[in-house]
């Protein structure tokens, strides 16, 4: 697949759900992508990464973003508390709030950099003891603490489905919770099933090998 198939896709399933195509937003998953490939996609005119690494994404995107004005960063792994100072720095969203401790080391980190950067809550939907995410249960209360206790500027939530699981399931419980506390933007949707994800009403996909390819030992997203 390309970028322009990805777009392809993406309008048509919006089509198919009743909804426009700017009601998605395409983030290009460009975490271990060798740099030939992430400027290709930049120089179609895509702005919108994801990345996983705190390290890798400033090895990446410090020297592009000169280049490639208006580039927008969403971290989309598992962020450890010793690594906000360089995340709020580096990137534009936070897509893996997924703790108290996390959301007050975000807090303190914007007010000493004078920014306020949009977060969405990781849901871990399928339960999983091996991944990050607030269960289902638990997101009232995260959920609180962020905006009265860290007033992070919460705008969205995430989920990772289960590998060995259809995502319909995850995808309609992530779309419930976001109804339920009036929370609009959903991140949900990688290479292998944004289309169903955008059925369901995602705001944010996440798409990485079909864009760029897969590489050697790495997994689709």
């Amino acid at each position: 697949m390309s970028l322009a198939e990805v777009r392809e896709k993406m309008a048509l399933a919006c089509k198919a759900a009743g909804r426009t195509p700017d009601s998605v937003s395409l983030v290009a998953v460009s975490k271990s992508q060798p740099m030939e490939r992430i400027r290709a996609v930049l120089d179609e005119g895509h702005r919108v990464f994801g990345e996983n690494r705190v390290q890798e994404a400033a090895e990446h995107w410090l020297p592009l973003r000169e280049e490639y004005k208006g580039t927008k960063l969403h971290f989309i792994g598992h962020l450890q508390t010793n690594k906000a100072r360089e995340a709020v720095s580096l990137f534009d969203c936070i897509e893996t709030v997924d703790s108290e401790k996390l959301a007050s080391a975000l807090k303190n980190e914007m007010e000493k950099q004078g920014r306020s950067l949009p977060c969405f809550l990781q849901v871990n939907t399928g339960e999983e003891e091996q991944k990050g995410g607030a269960a289902p249960k638990a997101l009232e209360k995260l959920l609180r603490f962020c905006r009265e206790e860290a007033q992070l500027d919460v705008q969205g939530l995430m989920c990772i489905p289960p590998q060995d699981e259809i995502p319909d399931l995850h995808f309609a419980l992530l779309h419930k919770l976001g109804s339920e506390f009036n929370i609009k933007n959903l991140s949900m949707g990688m290479s292998g099933d944004f289309e169903t994800a955008i059925r369901y009403g995602s705001t944010h996909i996440r798409v990485g090998s079909a864009i760029f390819g897969i590489r050697e030992n790495r997994k689709a997203v």
